[in-house]
Parts: structure tokens; C-alpha cells; sequence
């Protein structure tokens, strides 16, 4: 493969898996440390009635109908897990689960009877996404990477992403010390008359817009896996908060970069007759992860145990 041709097959897509787990890795972060991981499940696989819907309404799937119809949605789907909730006097993830499997099933009903004729609307790509297919063919060089004008020419997936990374890291630094405290102690942040309510649905709209931003390239699966995986890794290695929202960003970005070279660069270049999904290599890589940083958070458990062992400690 030579260089003009990563540039413009490979490149695109790494850089939209990568962003998309940056995004996903910092509002993963709050989700588990709010125990709401499912919510993220929940509206990742709820905006798929928003998507359909606007696409049969507009005939088109771009990114402005795209965000539109699935934020929409997801609004819908947090107000209706809230109303099941409270009213319905049932336990959280059992109230996430009803409206999700509800509203997703609802989506694949519409998407087989009015999505056959276009690709885009397939069951597959909804789930896995479309990371192969996102491509640079304006790209001449090594030199496009370092001209803003150029890098204005990547696919408008790349560039959804960018402006939601951006939105990201400015939702998350001006209302960090709001995220903070409600994601710790709601009780106290209710107490001290912050909008706790208020701050848990602008959290869960701009959970929302990244789970639509990253949802048309990368699939349902993969944003579960890097809402998820990437701040539970982080969450098993520390408990600064500072600090788990950078790992969470760091691991969401290795996992999107690993998961995709394993996927598609290593069979290449090993000249193998076949190559693997990447979205469903990066899932697999991110809850690797997981599983590597459970095994060094138990072993720095059982040192600290032995360590202060009182028996140990008489002696």
C-alpha cells in the first residue's frame, strides 16, 4: 500500500473511529461514574426511529437530517425512561431497557419495510457501521494533513465528529464542576439548589449528539462498546476524576486506533485472503482492555492487602 493510498482509504476512517472514541471515552466517563451506563446503550440504539423517520420525511440522510431526526428521538427516549421510571415505580435499568428495545425494534420494523433500496438504511450498516467506506480521495499527500483548506475536503463524517469533539470538551469544561458534583453526590448537589434535573438532560442530549455523530460511521455496536469499555478501563485504574477523564479519552482513542489496524491494516499486510470488521475489532479490542486493566486493578488490590496485612503488620 503506498502512502497516497492509506491517506485516502485508511486514514479517514482511523481518524473518524478515533474522534468517535475520544467523544464516547469523556461522556462514557460521567455515564459510569453515574451508574447510567445503559443509558448509553439505551440512546444509541433509540435515535434509530429518529434517523428512519427523517429519512422518509426528507428523502435524504445528511448530516444535518441525520442529527436533527436522531436527537429528536433521543429526547423522546430520555423523557419516556424518566416517565417509566418515576411513574411506573420500576428500577432504572429495567425502565432504559423497556424504551430502548422498544424504540430500536421500532426502527428495524421501519427500516426493512422503507430502507431496501438504499444502502445506507441497511440493518448491517446500522449496526456495524460504515468505517470502510469512509474515504479521502482529494487527498494528494502528506502535506493535505497539515493544510486547513485540505483537511476542510475530509469526508463529512470526519468532519461531524471534529465539531462534536469540540462541543464535547467545551460542554464537559464549562460545566465541570456541575458534572462533578451531580455525577458524585446528587444529593448534595440537590441540596445546594444546583439544577441537578437540568444538568442530567443536557448531559444526556449531548450524550445524544455524540451517540448520532459517531452512529452513521461506526454503528450501534460500537458505540455502546466505547461509551462503555474506555471509562470503565479508566475507572479500574483511578479514582481522580481529573485523571479518569483523560485515560478515558487516551483508552477510547487507542482502542478506535488498535482495534481498526488489527481489524483491516494487519490482515493487508499479512497478504491474508480475508480482513475483519473493524468497528467489531475495535469493540473487541476496548473490552480487552477491560479486562487487562480488572487483572491489574485486582493485583494492586491484593498488594495493598498484603502490604497492611494486620497479622503481618504485629509481627
Amino acid at each position: 500500500m503506498t502512502a497516497i493510498e492509506f491517506l485516502q482509504i485508511d486514514f479517514p476512517a482511523m481518524l473518524a473511529a478515533g474522534l468517535a472514541g475520544v467523544i464516547c471515552g469523556l461522556l462514557g466517563n460521567l455515564l459510569v461514574l453515574r451508574r447510567q451506563s445503559l443509558m448509553g446503550d439505551a440512546i444509541a440504539h433509540a435515535v434509530l426511529p429518529g434517523i428512519v423517520i427523517s429519512f422518509l420525511l426528507t428523502g435524504a440522510l445528511g448530516a444535518t437530517t441525520v442529527l436533527l431526526g436522531a436527537t429528536v428521538s433521543a429526547i423522546v427516549a430520555v423523557v419516556l425512561i424518566e416517565g417509566v421510571r418515576r411513574f411506573g415505580v420500576v428500577e432504572p435499568g429495567a425502565s432504559m431497557g423497556v424504551v430502548f428495545t422498544l424504540m430500536f425494534a421500532i426502527g428495524i420494523v421501519l427500516v426493512s419495510v422503507f430502507g431496501a433500496d438504499n444502502v445506507h438504511l441497511e440493518p448491517e450498516h446500522i449496526l456495524f457501521g460504515q468505517l470502510e467506506n469512509i474515504v479521502w480521495l482529494d487527498a494528494s499527500g502528506w502535506s493535505d494533513v497539515l493544510s486547513v483548506e485540505r483537511l476542510l475536503t475530509l469526508p463529512s463524517e470526519v468532519l461531524l465528529l471534529g465539531g462534536v469533539l469540540v462541543m464535547t470538551v467545551g460542554f464537559i469544561t464549562v460545566l465541570s464542576k456541575e458534572l462533578k458534583v451531580t455525577s458524585f453526590d446528587p444529593s448534595f448537589a440537590s441540596a445546594a439548589g444546583l439544577p441537578v434535573m437540568v444538568i442530567h438532560f443536557a448531559l444526556m442530549i449531548m450524550v445524544a449528539i455524540a451517540t448520532i455523530s459517531a452512529f452513521t460511521s461506526v454503528g450501534s455496536i460500537l458505540v455502546i462498546g466505547l461509551l462503555v469499555c474506555p471509562a470503565a478501563t479508566a475507572r479500574l485504574l483511578t479514582d481522580r476524576y481529573q485523571w479518569q477523564m483523560r485515560l478515558s479519552a487516551l483508552f477510547g482513542l487507542l482502542a478506535s486506533l488498535g482495534g481498526y489496524t488489527l481489524g483491516s491494516l494487519v490482515p493487508l499486510y499479512l497478504q491474508l485472503d480475508f480482513s475483519l470488521s473493524a468497528s467489531g475489532m475495535i469493540a473487541v479490542f476496548a473490552g480487552l482492555m477491560v479486562v487487562v486493566a480488572a487483572l491489574v486493578s485486582l493485583r494492586r488490590r491484593n498488594q495493598v492487602i498484603y502490604e497492611f496485612n494486620p497479622d503481618q503488620a504485629g509481627q
